[in-house]
C-alpha cells in the first residue's frame, strides 16, 4: 500500500499543478549546485545528517528525476530524485520552505522466461528479440567466467529466467538472471542464482572474482543496504557501500587492476579515490586520511596496490574506509563480489540448493520446449504502473503523474 501510495504522491498532494517536467540528472551536478541552480535554500543540503548527506554525493548521472512546479512554472512544489532502485530523495514545499525525507521508490518487480534460437550470438539475439541491451548483457556476464561462447553454432538455443523491475511501465535498474541454459553442439550449459553468486547443476560456483579486499585485518563496521527502515529514527536509511575500521594510517589497497578517474575532496565522502575498472565496474575508497605520493587521475593502478590510507575526513564519527563497487553506474554490494577462491556448496544448503536447481532446470526446459517467447522492452502492457508521463496544459493531465 506504501508503494502505491507513493506512486500518486504528486497526483494527491498537488492537484492544481500545470507543470511537471522529468528531467535528466546533469553529469558533474552535486546536489547542492541543484538547489543553488533552482534557487532553492542551501539549508536543505547543512541540515542533514552525515548518511543523508553521503547519499546526496550518490545521485547518478543520467538518471530520470521529476520536478513539479505551481501554476506559472516559478514555483517547485516536489522534487523527487532517485538514489538508487529502492530510494529516492523528495524534496516538498512547505510554506516558506521545504522538507527533505527519503522515500522508497515505487516499482512492480516482474519475472519473465523465454527461449531463442542461436542465429548470430546470444547477446545479438537477446537484444533483437527483446530490445534490452541490459539483459543481454546480464546473461553474457553471467556466463563469461564458465562458458566459451565461440563455440555456438546456428541453431543452439539459450533459455533465461529474469527478473527486471518496472516503474511507470519501463524498466528500472539492472535485470537479475535467476536462471539460464546455453547450448553448445546440442549439450545444454545451466547455471543458477543462488544466495546472489552463479553455480552450475553441481553446485560450483562458476564465478571469476576480480576484486579483492581492499584493507586487511579490519572488521566490518557497517554493511551494505539500499533500503532500510530504522526502528528508531522512522525513517528510510541506505548505506551504498561497506565500512571498514581501522587506525588513521591503515594502508588501504586497489581492489583490482584499473585507472584512477577521480581522486580529491567530494562532499559528505572527504577525501576519495575512484577507480574504473573493466566490464563496467568502479570503486570508491572514502573518508581517506590521506592519498598515497603519485595517486592522481589517469594514473593506472595495480590489483592490490597502496593507494592512500584510513582516515575521517568528510562527515564521519571515526577513523574508517568507506568501500563502494559499482556496475555500470549503479552501487552494488561489495561483500557479494569480493572473493578469493571459488567454493561449492555443501550440506543443508547443498539440498535447499539442489531443489532449487531442480525446478529452475525444469522451468528452463519448458521454455525451450515451448519455444516460449520474450517480451520486448517496448512492451508496456505488462505493468500495472504503465503511465503516461506526458503532462499536459490543463488540469486533466493529473492522473498521469507518479513515481
Amino acid at each position: 500500500m506504501r508503494n502505491i501510495f507513493i506512486l500518486f504522491l504528486f497526483t494527491l498532494t498537488f492537484l492544481q499543478a500545470s507543470v511537471v517536467e522529468k528531467l535528466p540528472w546533469p553529469q558533474g551536478e552535486s546536489f547542492l549546485h541543484f538547489l543553488d541552480r533552482h534557487g532553492l535554500p542551501q539549508s536543505i543540503y547543512w541540515n542533514l545528517d552525515k548518511e543523508d548527506k553521503e547519499l546526496c554525493e550518490e545521485i547518478r548521472a543520467g538518471v530520470s528525476y521529476y520536478m513539479m512546479t505551481d501554476d506559472n512554472g516559478s514555483v517547485i512544489e516536489q522534487v523527487l530524485i532517485p538514489i538508487n532502485e529502492e530510494l529516492q530523495i523528495h524534496l516538498v514545499r512547505e510554506g516558506e520552505g521545504y522538507r527533505f525525507e527519503m522515500i522508497p521508490v515505487a516499482y512492480q518487480e516482474i519475472t519473465d522466461i523465454f527461449s531463442l534460437a542461436v542465429e548470430h550470438s546470444p547477446y545479438q539475439d537477446i537484444i533483437a528479440a527483446t530490445n534490452n541491451r541490459l539483459l543481454a548483457h546480464a546473461f553474457v556476464d553471467a556466463f563469461k567466467n564458465s562458458f566459451d561462447f565461440t563455440r555456438l553454432r546456428k541453431g543452439d538455443r539459450l533459455a533465461v529466467v529474469y527478473k527486471e523491475k518496472l516503474r511507470l511501465g519501463r524498466p528500472f535498474g539492472l535485470p537479475k538472471i535467476e536462471a539460464a541454459m546455453i547450448e553448445k553442439r546440442k549439450k545444454p550449459h545451466y547455471l543458477f542464482r543462488f544466495k546472489e553468486r552463479y553455480y552450475d547443476e553441481k553446485g560450483r560456483e562458476v564465478e571469476g572474482f576480480l576484486f579483492r579486499k581492499p584493507v586487511n585485518h579490519v572488521r566490518i563496521t557497517s554493511r551494505f543496504t539500499l533500503r532500510r527502515w530504522h526502528p528508531v529514527l522512522h525513517r528510510y536509511r541506505a548505506h551504498l557501500g561497506v565500512d571498514f575500521g581501522g587506525r588513521t594510517g591503515t594502508p588501504i589497497y586497489a581492489a583490482a587492476d584499473g585507472r584512477i578517474i577521480f581522486a580529491g575532496r567530494l562532499g559528505g565522502y572527504g577525501n576519495v579515490i575512484k577507480i574504473r575498472h573493466r566490464d563496467g565496474f568502479m570503486t570508491l575508497y572514502a573518508h581517506m586520511h590521506k592519498f598515497r605520493r603519485g595517486m592522481r587521475r589517469g594514473k593506472y593502478v595495480k590489483k592490490g596496490q597502496v593507494i592512500g590510507y584510513i582516515g575521517s575526513t568528510g562527515m564521519s564519527t571515526g577513523p574508517h574506509l568507506h568501500f563502494g563497487l559499482y556496475k555500470n553506474g549503479r552501487p552494488i554490494n561489495p561483500l557479494g563480489v569480493i572473493k578469493v577462491t571459488k567454493k561449492t556448496i555443501w550440506g543443508k544448503t547443498r539440498k535447499e540448493f539442489l531443489r532449487y536447481a531442480a525446478d529452475m532446470k525444469q522451468k528452463l526446459q519448458n521454455a525451450v520446449k515451448t519455444q516460449a517467447c520474450p517480451v520486448r522492452l517496448d512492451d508496456l502492457s505488462r505493468s500495472k504502473y504503465c503511465i503516461d508521463e506526458v503532462a499536459e496544459s490543463d488540469g486533466e493531465r493529473n492522473e498521469s503523474v507518479g513515481e
